[in-house]
Parts: structure tokens; C-alpha cells; sequence
């Protein structure tokens, strides 16, 4: 029997049964809201994409939406505190669209990085992360030069293992560990420093979305067109989308590739 809205929404009900919790359905937006009750803080789902994974995944889809739920919630309803975790706190790359205050009206803590993209900073909490606000530095007595410094050196000890392919005279490598920072990789400068040394042509560099960063040696000018098609296709199947564009790397500087489209070489 077909899955509706209405059918999901009894199902969420009967899993997210909390005497704290209050949950909402809206027929218009056909979403399905799960917040405190005091706070109001919580989490709003789209019903037709849980119904999509329903139908893919059946009972694995809804227990992974609700071990999400839970771990969100019980985020939201924790007084965060930056002081004794300082090595769990790391640089985030993401759009630069995406929003720059917190669900509760707090500016985040930014860095721009690119046209395309901006720096967050955040805490880790294990299965999860808190992005951190100008409100959690003021509490704390922290300023935000230390916050980035703290996170760019955690950033320089996460691993860089690769898978390494080889495509009509281009080299490329994926960086992906799913840690939950594999973008923020190309913001290590030593990393990038090393890829370039080892490149025999242009080197370029990919952030599609949050669980991959892909470093491209580009030999000839198919080069180009490969690395657009592939960052293309993880940009749009991403969980995390951050740009369809790749960068770039030259005298310690991110560049779109399609500024420069212009001087590709026009042949090996």
C-alpha cells in the first residue's frame, strides 16, 4: 500500500513519544515538526523525502531519522561550553549562502574563504556538531583569532589518506574519511602546499560537498572537463552541498576555474 504524508506522520508519532516533546504536522508544507516544548527548539523534516528513503530503505530509513532526531534534539537542550574542548573544535567549509545566524537569531562565527564559499567554526559532539555564535565566545571570554587558531591547528591533525585515480592523463584524489571534515581539508595550507609540490601540472581542488575534497592534477585540457562533470555529480547527490565549482590552486590563492576558463591549455 502506497505511503502517504498522513501515514508517515502517524508513523514518526508513534517512535518520537516524549512527555517533553510536542509534535506538529502542517498539510500545506507537508512537513512534520519535532520541538521542546518549553524551548520551542526542534527540528522540522520534509515528509516527501522521508517518504523517498522509506520506500528505498523501509524500517532502516525511519531508525536512522530517529537516532538524527534524538541526537538533535538532545543537542538543543545542552548549555554548550567551549572551555576543556578546545581539541574538539574544528573549521567547517560551506556555501556562501548558507545562513550566517543560528536557528535562535546568534551570529555565527565566519571567516571568508572564497566567492563561493565561507569558514564556520565548530564544536564537536561526537555523532554530531554545534556551529559556534558570537554569543558562546562573549560567555566564555574568548575571542574569535583564538577560536581559529584552535581549530586550524585540530584541522592540520585529522588524516589525509587518499584514493588516487587515474583519467585520460589527469591524476585525481579523494579525500574522503567521513569524519565530518573532509571539505574543511582544503583549508589545510600545508596539504594544499604539498599537492601542488607533487602535481605535474595545474593543480585543482574540489569541495562539492562536506564529506569529500577532491585535489586534481591537471595534465591536459580533458582535464578540466572531467573534474567539472565529477564535482557536478557529488555536488548534486551530496547531503551537505557546498559548491559545483572547482578552484583553481596557484600562489596560495583558490580561484573558480570558470574566471580562468579562458587560459585552460587547448591541448595536451
Amino acid at each position: 500500500m502506497k505511503m502517504t504524508s498522513i501515514k508517515m506522520k502517524k508513523l514518526l508519532e508513534s517512535r518520537l513519544q516524549n512527555p517533553e516533546w510536542k509534535t506538529q504536522f502542517n498539510r500545506d508544507k507537508d512537513t512534520f515538526r519535532v520541538e521542546w516544548a518549553d524551548t520551542k527548539q526542534g527540528i522540522e523534516i520534509s515528509l516527501p523525502g522521508i517518504i523517498s528513503k522509506y520506500e528505498q530503505k523501509k524500517e532502516q530509513a525511519l531508525d536512522e531519522l530517529e537516532e538524527h532526531i534524538h541526537e538533535a534534539l538532545r543537542i538543543m537542550n545542552e548549555k554548550q561550553q567551549l572551555a576543556g574542548k578546545e581539541k574538539s573544535i574544528y573549521p567547517v567549509v560551506r556555501a556562501a549562502s548558507f545562513p550566517t545566524e543560528s536557528n535562535e537569531g546568534e551570529k555565527l562565527v565566519t571567516d571568508e574563504h572564497t566567492a563561493e564559499t565561507r569558514i564556520y567554526y565548530a564544536l564537536d559532539l561526537g555523532k554530531s556538531y554545534r556551529l559556534i555564535d558570537h554569543a558562546m565566545l562573549h560567555e566564555e571570554g574568548l575571542d574569535q583569532e583564538r577560536i581559529r587558531e584552535i581549530a586550524r591547528f585540530n584541522l592540520r591533525s585529522l588524516e589525509t589518506g587518499m584514493k588516487q585515480d587515474e583519467v585520460a592523463g589527469n591524476t585525481f584524489y579523494f579525500l574522503s574519511s567521513n569524519d565530518g571534515y573532509d571539505a574543511s581539508r582544503i583549508l589545510n595550507e600545508a596539504l594544499l602546499e604539498q599537492m601542488k609540490a607533487q602535481s605535474v601540472g595545474e593543480l585543482a581542488v574540489a569541495v562539492p560537498h562536506g564529506d569529500v575534497c577532491i585535489f586534481a592534477d591537471i595534465q591536459n585540457a580533458s582535464g578540466y572537463d572531467i573534474l567539472a562533470q565529477m564535482n557536478m555529480k557529488f555536488f548534486a547527490e551530496g547531503r551537505v552541498p557546498i559548491t559545483s565549482l572547482p578552484f583553481l590552486y596557484e600562489d596560495k590563492n583558490l580561484e573558480p576555474i570558470f574566471v580562468l576558463a579562458q587560459n585552460k591549455p587547448k591541448s595536451d
